[in-house]
């Protein structure tokens, strides 16, 4: 028995992306030349994790200009003033909105996966964006000829394709981000927008095989862009028990920057099912101060009086860098605390007498040194 620990997804562009992508969009930089730029920063993004000691690594979305607009990005039929996203700070996002139909997924995260996979021989994680966030496309008017029903039909399709062409392409487990949930129950109190959401997503997991959904997660945050949120305000015990009703075998919880940990654990004990994973997040990417590997240790021994070891793992609270322009967090400062939830994961699963899965670099160093 051990206890996983693995990424959300998102780590600050490197230096030399953001200074592509500025060049790219002025017209300076031809497209073989930002590929090279962009393969250069995965591999990179990806061996630092391994260096790291890290069981399971991710791309950090390097290639990807959200971890929600990815699939729609270059889409001819959109028009900007789509739903708006306030944060605490006072900064907002904005979505695009579907101006015609059909709608159609123009990227699918398989090649990010196909990519990542050149680079390391660790098992790779794809985050995809839920479809119950993508549904926020469609415009509260309507569109003549071609309705919701129809958008929605289109939607799970394309959906099923993304996470599909992951767990095909080798993907050790696909991750839904579901950041949307708990804003939802902000712009609807009631709790059926988030109900919606749910069984939207449902309707795309229950095209899976149980032997798949257990390589399938959900992600929940209250949002981190530019160091602020937009639903941390949301009671939390209002989100948590529809976000269990998602048939995934994994969840992935942010629970570092909660005031009250233990009420959240409660909540999440009570809910817990069997063959389900969740990963609690054990350290907050944007709290600019990094966890020593003791304070994670603690986290995860709090976590251990309410949920089972054995289904138990750990996570980031949210990924470091959601948008691609979002620098409030450096490189430097995510890979610290990358660090920290590893080696305090570690710490605690020695405390509780199981195991921490090796890095493969890990085992073959040791192999080696065994030989010497």
């Amino acid at each position: 028995m051990t206890i996983p620990s693995e990424p959300i997804g998102s780590i600050p562009r490197s230096p030399e992306l953001l200074g592509a992508l500025s060049a790219r969009q002025s017209g300076q930089l031809g497209d073989a030349a930002f590929a090279s730029v962009l393969d250069r920063a995965v591999r990179e993004t990806i061996e630092t994790q391994a260096s790291l000691g890290a069981t399971v690594v991710t791309d950090g979305e390097q290639r990807k200009p959200s971890f929600v607009t990815y699939p729609i990005a270059g889409a001819a039929n959109l028009s900007p003033d789509g739903v708006v996203i306030p944060f605490a700070d006072g900064h907002q996002r904005q979505l695009p909105c579907l101006a015609s139909g059909p709608f159609r997924y123009q990227e699918h995260a398989g090649q990010y996966v196909r990519a990542a996979r050149q680079c390391t021989n660790l098992p790779v994680k794809q985050a995809v964006i839920a479809p119950s966030a993508l549904s926020l496309l469609y415009p509260a008017a309507g569109l003549d000829g071609y309705s919701r029903e129809d958008f929605l039909a289109d939607l799970v399709d394309g959906a099923e394709a993304d996470i599909r062409g992951c767990l095909d392409a080798g993907a050790h487990v696909v991750q839904l981000d579901f950041t949307e949930g708990r804003l939802s129950l902000k712009l609807d109190p009631s709790g059926q927008v988030l109900r919606d959401f749910v069984a939207l997503n449902n309707r795309v997991l229950a095209r899976f095989s149980e032997a798949e959904r257990a390589r399938i997660g959900v992600h929940t945050c209250p949002g981190g862009d530019q160091d602020s949120t937009h639903s941390l305000d949301v009671d939390y015990a209002e989100l948590l028990p529809a976000l269990f009703e998602h048939t995934a075998g994994n969840f992935y919880v942010q629970l570092a920057s909660e005031s009250d940990p233990d009420r959240v654990l409660r909540v999440l004990a009570d809910r817990l099912r069997p063959g389900v994973r969740v990963f609690v997040g054990v350290t907050d990417p944007i709290d600019p101060r990094v966890e020593t590997p003791e304070e994670v240790r603690d986290r995860v021994l709090r976590a251990a009086q309410y949920l089972p070891v054995d289904q138990l793992g750990t996570c980031d609270d949210c990924g470091f860098s959601p948008f691609a322009d979002d620098q409030s967090t450096s490189r430097q400062t995510a890979f610290a605390k990358i660090r920290a939830r590893l080696e305090g994961t570690a710490l605690a699963a020695d405390q509780l007498g199981v195991g921490f899965p090796a890095s493969r670099d890990s085992q073959e160093t040791h192999q080696t040194a065994a030989v010497d």
